[in-house]
């Protein structure tokens, strides 16, 4: 059975986007780059909220046509491309990306049947406002998180009042260079 994965990169204050949902806070080098690459490679299928999936499909699809882009960017162009996507909105009409499908509603139906299909997990990307709702429905197996060893004050939280209580285990951590230490949580 595949697992419903969270991945996201969040500020040492909880943040998973500085106050314009911009990731420029980030401190993002080679070793993290290679971290993102493992995870990468356990998806099979991206799975994102109305606003990352506008932003990934407004920019990845421009990389397939870059003259300039180089050999690891385009890499993942195509993967993402091709491999099946998921966005869950309730206001997006359509989702005309290559591969992608929309779902509006039964989420938690259409996440059971998504976790019931052959394949490799289903890997939530960022998006934090789904992520959150994802989580006080229980639907989340796992969490990998980047935590950056900076304060923001403010921003786009991925965890706030209305998270329901969650016990987690530790299963794996790991500081790199940088000082950003990777979380890999289960339920």
């Amino acid at each position: 059975m595949r697992k419903l994965v969270l991945f996201a990169h969040m500020s040492l204050d909880g943040f998973a986007g500085d106050k314009e949902g911009g990731l420029g806070f980030l401190t993002y080098n080679e070793e993290l780059q290679q971290f993102a690459d493992e995870l990468v490679r356990t998806v099979g299928a991206p799975v994102y909220g109305k606003n990352t999936y506008h932003l990934m499909a407004g920019y990845w699809p421009t990389v397939l046509n870059d003259p300039n882009a180089n050999e690891r960017a385009l890499a993942h162009a195509k993967w993402v491309q091709e491999i099946p996507k998921i966005v869950f909105s309730t206001t997006l009409e359509s989702a005309d990306w290559n591969n992608t499908t929309l779902i509006r509603a039964n989420v938690e139906e259409e996440i059971a049947k998504l976790k019931q299909q052959p394949g490799k997990d289903l890997v939530i990307f960022g998006s934090p406002g789904l992520a959150k709702s994802l989580m006080n429905l229980g639907l989340i197996d796992e969490y990998q998180l980047t935590l950056h060893p900076i304060i923001l004050g403010e921003g786009n939280s991925l965890f706030n009042g209305n998270t329901k209580l969650r016990n987690l285990k530790l299963q794996s951590s790991k500081t790199l260079g940088s000082g950003v230490i990777t979380l890999h949580y289960t339920n």
